[in-house]
């Protein structure tokens, strides 16, 4: 018995994604110098990041 086409492949799980977690953007901000830890700790509201950083 095979399996359907729908459910996709093994290897989906490699693609980019282009939608970062928040502490994804927290480290992103951190290398950009633009987060600091024991000043900020907003829970929303965090600035847009760029995908490749």
């Amino acid at each position: 018995m095979t399996r359907h086409r729908s459910y996709g492949r093994a290897s989906k799980s490699a693609v980019k994604r282009n939608v970062l977690k928040r502490f994804e953007r927290v480290d992103v901000l951190r290398k950009l110098g633009k987060w600091k830890d024991g000043e900020n700790k907003k829970v929303t509201g965090l600035p847009k990041t760029p995908s490749q950083a």
